[in-house]
């Protein structure tokens, strides 16, 4: 794994390290189009904030294949509420000879998400009540389709100049499908936390876990993410993501993985 994630880690570090010495010449990050800024951007009563990735590996040779990863993430603020539409999508083909010497391809990967998520403003600095939605399908995952449905209450754990740590918790529902048609679902218990940390003037990590504890499975997702900015509008990131289930057919593995170099623009 290590020897895999060298090439991405010896340029995150030559990028935070090149954006920290150009600073001065780089935009400043402070207005609605500027996502790296540790504080999540200042939207305007009524506006929209979005923010679109995409990233694709092509290889050939000895290994050919495609893979191509995308996500769309939507923020709508007014003076009571927050709204947050998420949409991502993952899939990979690869190439191989068959036994008459023709060339073959077949999915390996196929994994579509979408999420909504509505939250209510409390009184106090970070405060809210909120109702999240998410909708899976992944043809070669422990389940093929997972939904689930929470509702709860988040806060501001912690708050410095270049640092921020948000907490959630509440009670939900899920209800997944497997590979052989079999159907659970049950009540859930939902924690969640995310973690900041502005790393230079132009560049900022992320830390992101998710976790759903029911009576048949806990499913647990968390991502890591180093962005650097480019210009006022684009960012390329680099990503690492984990997906767990306690709960796997014989024939599957507990744990997804997903590491990815992708290019951001916003507007």
């Amino acid at each position: 794994m290590l020897m895999k994630l060298s090439p991405i880690l010896a340029l995150l570090v030559v990028s935070v390290h090149g954006a920290a010495n150009a600073a001065p010449d780089l935009p400043q990050v402070g207005d609605v189009h500027a996502p790296l800024k540790v504080m999540m951007p200042t939207i305007p009563d009524g506006g929209w904030f979005t923010s679109a990735e995409l990233g694709a590996i092509n290889t050939s040779g000895n290994t050919s294949g495609t893979s191509v990863t995308g996500k769309i993430d939507a923020r709508h603020e007014t003076s009571d509420w927050s709204h947050e539409f998420i949409a991502s999508g993952y899939f990979k083909e690869d190439e191989y000879e068959n036994e008459e010497g023709e060339l073959q391809r077949t999915r390996s990967a196929e994994r579509w998400a979408t999420s909504a998520k509505a939250s209510f403003k409390l009184l106090g600095d970070g405060r809210r009540a909120f109702i999240l939605g998410s909708h899976v399908n992944d043809k070669f995952g422990a389940y093929v389709r997972y939904s689930s449905l929470s509702v709860g209450y988040g806060s501001r754990w912690y708050t410095a100049p270049d640092k921020t740590l948000d907490v959630e918790i509440g009670p939900g529902y899920f209800n997944g499908k497997r590979e052989t048609d079999e159907e659970e679902d049950g009540l859930t218990v939902r924690g969640a936390a995310q973690f900041r940390w502005q790393v230079s003037p132009s560049a900022y990590f992320s830390q992101t876990l998710a976790v759903e504890k029911g009576t048949s499975n806990t499913h647990s997702v968390a991502e890591t993410s180093l962005s650097t900015k480019i210009n006022g509008s684009m960012q390329m990131k680099a990503g690492f993501s984990v997906r767990n289930d306690s709960s796997v057919p014989e024939d599957k593995k507990n744990t997804d993985t997903q590491t990815s170099l992708t290019m951001v623009y916003s507007f």
